[in-house]
């Protein structure tokens, strides 16, 4: 079990509805590194410090380590915890593990010319942790984010990535893809599809190859399993410390 220390949540910020971000005051969590997990624990209605009744789930961190971290997170209706967090508010409490987990970090991914940040959702999470430091920047040539949602009210974090693609002009891009709808600004299409049919790279202007690119995979797996298919056609396969590639995936459920 993890070990649990109390936090308090700082600001939500509510994307659209049922899609939000919470910052969490929580100085007492150990250093990690983006891309790693923890886990949001919040006692039911009765059981306040009762650990063995926490309800809790694992969330990539969409921060870099610091004494106020950032979650990203969906509500599922019929979920446990989710409808939970949904209703906390600015000064509510909850727990917080106090070790980071996971491998889903630049450490773990292969050296390469342009570094490929893939996801659907939330599992865009970890990504907004990477960019906010130094590495990326000094480990790539070139970075593209996709983020694949259903609707345009669905892309977060549209700002702060859009100006990344200013500030590091010709280094980075953005591709936003909608599969419910059409909107300026963003591709229209399921994320696989969009990079076998060779769009997403007339979109950026870069190449995805296996001799040029490392990819990281994170949210629905039926889009990590499509993925890897339709990458594996151009020789890309799963990175392992034992069998070198290009893939690094983090699955969501």
């Amino acid at each position: 079990m993890p070990k649990w220390y109390p936090a308090t949540v700082v600001e939500k910020r509510i994307w659209t509805e049922g899609l939000f971000t919470i910052r969490v005051s929580a100085s007492e969590v150990m250093p990690f590194v983006p891309g790693q997990f923890l886990h949001l624990g919040v006692f039911p209605d009765g059981h306040d410090g009762d650990e063995s009744k926490l309800i809790n789930r694992p969330y990539s961190v969409a921060s870099p380590h610091g004494d106020e971290l950032e979650f990203f997170i969906v509500l599922v209706e019929e979920g446990e915890l989710t409808p939970r967090l949904w209703k906390l508010e600015p000064g509510s409490s909850l727990q917080v593990s106090q070790r980071a987990a996971g491998s889903f970090t630049l450490k773990k991914t292969p050296d390469a010319e342009t570094l490929w940040l893939v996801s659907t959702g939330t599992g865009l999470a970890p990504y907004i942790a990477m960019l906010r430091t130094d590495a990326p920047w000094e480990s790539f040539q070139n970075i593209v984010v996709v983020h694949g949602v259903r609707h345009l009210a669905d892309l977060a974090y549209s700002d702060e990535l859009k100006a990344l693609e200013k500030t590091h002009s010709g280094r980075f891009k953005l591709v936003q893809a909608l599969t419910r709808e059409q909107a300026n600004g963003t591709m229209n299409g399921r994320i696989p599809a969009l990079f076998d049919s060779g769009e997403i790279e007339s979109f950026t202007g870069f190449e995805c190859r296996a001799d040029n690119s490392s990819v990281l995979l994170c949210g629905n797996p039926a889009m990590l399993d499509t993925m890897e298919e339709v990458l594996g056609k151009r020789n890309m396969k799963r990175h392992r410390s034992k069998s070198p590639g290009q893939i690094v995936l983090e699955r969501y459920w």
